[in-house]
């Protein structure tokens, strides 16, 4: 993996201090062209509910504005959270998209609420139910992004997901449990490891799982996977590491239950802390992928030899946006992408 030259994008439309939600959800569209010149290989979108630092609530509208304002990058969802919705609806919505962008949609599926209960309620009201049916549901999702029969008496046997077109959504499960890894390899699939959101936690042994465990398919005869890491770079580790702390802090705060709109780095900086979070915001600096481009790169090479994946995406906070941009553009560089 040391030749590793594939990266992609996560974006989580964050919330800003001072900046109006609208403004994020533009940032990220804005930041997809930004990638795709940079040579990117996929942009991915999350969904997230009722969560103050998160806004972006709609991967699938975001996509279709992503799509309309690139050419070449792959765009996807990361993910749907699948226990809210009919998966006919999910799969129609998925044909539109990849009308839109032939051939480039990926279609990445996730069992978590992406909120908390209450708000899993609001979105659907059989919430306690859906989650239970994830994998009759991905199956049925395959079948019909991709126009093949469902299975032998489905009582859905008859319908079918318009439009319908030569190419087709590519379909990913992503998790950060067991539980993800199994499915994707019951049936097939490409998965991806949320590594950022566990600290690693279970990572190793849920990409071994998916591998040893994969059972091939007409459309990915081998396993293929990947993991999405935090990760910041900037012109000197100093520069880095002074961004970084409106993260860290932000991680602090989400451990306590607070959550707010990402601080301004001197804000966060003078935020008020008890020597246990201290040490805490010390451990994250070490941990976290902060510094230069090379010094970023290298970590994430040495993180995808190590664990043995295929792709690796990047996802990145920041209160300033051309910070972030600058981000992607130094990893851009030391990894040697190509647009």
């Amino acid at each position: 993996m040391s030749s590793l030259t594939r990266l992609s994008v996560l974006d989580q439309s964050i919330a800003v201090a001072g900046r109006p939600h609208d403004q994020s959800i533009r940032n990220t569209v804005a930041l997809a062209k930004h990638c795709e010149a940079l040579g990117y290989q996929r942009f991915w979108v999350s969904e997230h509910h009722n969560h103050p630092t998160i806004v972006g609530t709609a991967p699938e509208i975001v996509m279709a504005a992503i799509a309309a304002t690139t050419e070449r990058i792959r765009i996807g969802s990361a993910g749907i959270m699948l226990p809210h919705y009919a998966p006919f609806k999910v799969a129609e919505v998925f044909r539109v998209l990849d009308a839109l962008a032939p051939g480039r949609i990926d279609m990445g599926l996730g069992r978590a609420p992406g909120s908390d209960g209450r708000t899993a309620f609001a979105l659907n009201p059989a919430a306690n139910e859906r989650p239970e049916h994830f994998p009759s549901d991905v199956r049925d999702l395959i079948a019909w992004v991709h126009d093949e029969p469902l299975v032998e008496r489905h009582p859905f046997a008859a319908v079918k997901a318009f439009p319908q077109g030569a190419t087709a959504p590519e379909v990913w499960i992503l998790g950060s449990s067991d539980y993800g890894a199994q499915v994707a390899a019951l049936f097939g699939l490409p998965y991806c490891y949320a590594w950022f959101f566990s600290d690693g936690a279970g990572g190793e042994r849920a990409i071994d799982l998916y591998k040893r465990t994969y059972r091939p398919s007409a459309r990915h005869p081998e396993p293929h996977c990947g993991l999405c890491v935090w990760a910041l770079a900037g012109e000197t580790m100093e520069q880095a590491q002074y961004h970084f702390t409106s993260r860290a802090l932000s991680r602090i705060n989400r451990d306590k239950g607070i959550l707010e709109p990402l601080e301004a780095p001197d804000v966060a900086a003078k935020q008020p802390l008890s020597v246990h979070e201290q040490a805490r915001m010390e451990q994250f600096r070490k941990d976290s992928f902060v510094g230069t481009g090379p010094e970023v790169a290298a970590r994430i090479r040495e993180l995808a030899e190590r664990v043995g994946v295929d792709e690796m995406a990047v996802v990145t906070w920041t209160h300033d946006e051309e910070v972030r941009r600058q981000s992607y553009t130094h990893l851009a560089k030391a990894f040697d992408l190509k647009a």
